[in-house]
């Protein structure tokens, strides 16, 4: 796809007809006018609350759906909806699982395209910083307001011709929570309400408790219609050359065109939960932020809970649904993708996850790998891009122990695939979309709407030299300097061979929804409104001198883990080091472990490569961020140069 490169030319802005969220507008004689002639084919006008009759009414307008239906999030619904799928050929049943179903997709709308994601701002400084003059800006994407009109303008008009407008009330977070909100998304695909009817709180509770509040963040999504007018693929409508996603943040607005894939369209997700969130977090003084949450509970009893924040391949899923080794530790999780933090009335910092589902990456998910997910997803769930096989399942890449003999396999593409066809059967990216409460070590407190106590952080990536398995910070501003400089392996883009290492800072690169400097700047806040968590750095994937992992990970991370806690309660239990607080030798309990440890190469810090980690963090920070970068990071950064100087 080619990526959007200038701005659109600017428009007036009143060619815009995406409704503004004023109160003062007239709520209840027009929508009838505007929708009189667009058949409701489910459920009630009656039931909108003003505002959102509003959004309707002028979504209405500017779509021009064949007919409106406002979901209710019943399983009549859902049931109906499968139907629809089914007539269209979106999806095939899975008779191996029960109620399980697979699309197959586009081949040109299958992740996320981060070059097409903007968000909207009246000064490009309120979204990106600035970065040094010859260095292209790497932390967000701007457009301006005009230019925000006029990409609307050039897909929305009449988008949703002959086609079903789907209503769809979600909340992120327990409906009620203090730390939930509500949004609304319009969309043309019932594909994206039975997976938001998973993923998020979905139908009448909603909108009963939206009377009561009114505010909700709009969401408009369309899969688009061709400028040709050719939809390649009938059963999977998409408009993959004038695919947009925009968050103009001011309006609590997210308007998203021509992708019916993920992040794209479940636009609770990524958008609402992440680059949206994360402003509101701003102005409401919280954190909204792409970590996992799990408890911990040690033989003791006492049981603690932890966010964490990993970019992907990084083992973040593993993590959240962690089997331990350690007898007498048990793992719960909470939420594997995102948490919303707020201090309580008294100062203790409490997350929800803000999701109700599940949106997992399937290739390398297995029985070897993370035993509880395999348990969690053959219920109930939406399968996208991955093989069918001939006994009416599915396959990926992780799941050859469990392929049946003499079963067939047909790839994401719908081709006959066999081990030796030299292709993934499944899409890289291909996702089970599952509820969260079939979790079979789903948190008790998972849906508490008061959010459960954080006690730690952790940052982490996939460093294959240099970084010690684990190091705490020294301070809250120190753990902020450790969020920001997160680097992580990553496989490279096109243009390069084999992996680098990326830059990715607190794991939110894609995902920031304002300008990154500020971004830090509200963190290093966050110490004067409550009692901040512990910050620590993990690194799993550090390799030896022969080229092999040192540490084994998955179960035996709780013994990680166990440390966290164990310094979460006081003990002293570490040495210092240039680069923070480590577990000195016997703090770390490696009692019958499988794998011999050297324990001396796991922690070792060579000086060579952390004066260069420590150039390259800030060839980064100044290229990229600049003056728009706290002090109190560079002061950070400069003591971690002159420690590593000492080595």
């Amino acid at each position: 796809m080619p990526e959007i490169i200038e701005q659109p030319k600017d428009i007036p802005l009143d060619n815009c007809s995406i409704p503004q969220q004023n109160k003062s507008q007239q709520t209840n004689c027009g929508l009838y006018s505007h929708i009189r002639g667009t058949n409701v084919s489910y459920g009630t006008v009656s039931s909108l609350p003003p505002l959102a009759k509003v959004f309707v009414e002028e979504s209405v307008a500017l779509c021009q759906p064949n007919q409106v239906h406002i979901c209710d999030g019943s399983e009549m619904e859902n049931k109906m909806l499968v139907r629809i799928m089914l007539d269209d050929g979106t999806i095939i049943p899975l008779p191996k699982y029960e109620n399980c179903w697979l699309a197959r997709t586009n081949p040109a709308d299958v992740a996320r395209v981060e070059s097409r994601t903007f968000i909207c701002t009246e000064h490009q400084h309120d979204t990106i910083p600035t970065p040094k003059i010859g260095v292209k800006g790497t932390l967000g994407n701007w457009i301006s307001p005009s230019g925000f009109d006029q990409a609307i303008q050039e897909r929305f008009p009449g988008c949703m011709k002959d086609r079903t407008m789907y209503v769809v009330p979600f909340s992120m977070g327990p409906i009620g929570s203090p730390l939930s909100k509500i949004g609304i998304e319009i969309t043309d695909s019932p594909y994206v309400v039975a997976s938001m009817r998973i993923m998020a709180r979905m139908g009448t509770p909603v909108l009963e408790h939206l009377w009561k509040q009114e505010e909700f963040v709009r969401a408009l999504h369309s899969v688009g219609t061709p400028s040709n007018g050719v939809t390649e693929m009938p059963s999977w409508p998409c408009d993959p050359e004038r695919t947009i996603i925009l968050h103009k943040p001011c309006e609590n607005l997210i308007v998203s065109y021509g992708s019916g894939y993920g992040g794209n369209s479940l636009l609770g997700k990524k958008c609402f939960a992440l680059r949206i969130g994360s402003t509101i977090a701003k102005r409401e003084g919280w954190l909204a932020e792409h970590m996992l949450i799990l408890g911990i509970t040690n033989p003791k009893g006492d049981k603690k809970y932890i966010t964490a924040a990993f970019p992907s391949a990084c083992g973040k899923t593993n993590l959240a649904m962690l089997n331990p080794t350690l007898p007498g530790y048990k793992v719960e999780c909470v939420g594997d993708d995102i948490a919303w933090m707020k201090f309580d009335n008294e100062g203790v910092l409490r997350a929800i996850n803000p999701e109700n589902g599940f949106f997992g990456v399937a290739p390398g998910t297995s029985v070897e790998t993370n035993p509880i997910a395999m348990a969690t997803i053959f219920k109930n769930t939406i399968f996208t891009n991955v093989a069918y096989t001939s006994d009416g399942g599915v396959y990926w890449e992780g799941m050859e122990s469990s392929l049946s003999p003499g079963v067939k396999v047909t790839d994401w593409l719908g081709k006959p695939w066999t081990m030796e066809s030299g292709t993934p059967a499944a899409h890289p990216n291909s996702r089970f979309c599952t509820p969260a409460g079939q979790c079979p070590i789903i948190d008790s407190h998972w849906e508490d709407p008061q959010g459960v106590p954080i006690s730690a952080i952790l940052f982490g990536g996939r460093r294959p030299a240099g970084v010690p398995l684990i190091y705490e910070s020294r301070s809250w501003a120190h753990g902020v300097f450790i969020g920001a400089a997160m680097r992580s392996e990553s496989t490279a883009a096109a243009e390069h061979k084999g992996k680098v290492i990326m830059h990715d800072p607190f794991a939110m690169r894609p995902f920031f929804g304002y300008n990154f400097g500020h971004y830090v700047q509200h963190w290093l806040s966050m110490e004067n409104r409550g009692k901040v968590p512990k910050i620590f750095h993990v690194n799993w994937f550090r390799k030896g001198s022969n080229g092999k992992f040192i540490w084994p990970g998955y179960g035996d991370n709780s013994r990680v883990l166990d440390w966290v806690l164990r310094r979460c309660n006081g003990e002293n239990c570490y040495t210092d080091a240039a680069i923070g607080r480590i577990p000195a030798k016997g703090d770390l309990n490696l009692e019958s472990m499988k794998q011999q440890i050297d324990y001396d190469e796991l922690f070792s810090l060579p000086k060579e490569f952390w004066l260069e980690e420590a150039a390259v963090i800030r060839n980064y920070f100044e290229s990229q961020i600049g003056s728009d970068l706290p002090q109190e990071i560079y002061n950070e950064l400069n003591q971690l140069q002159d420690a590593i100087a000492k080595l």
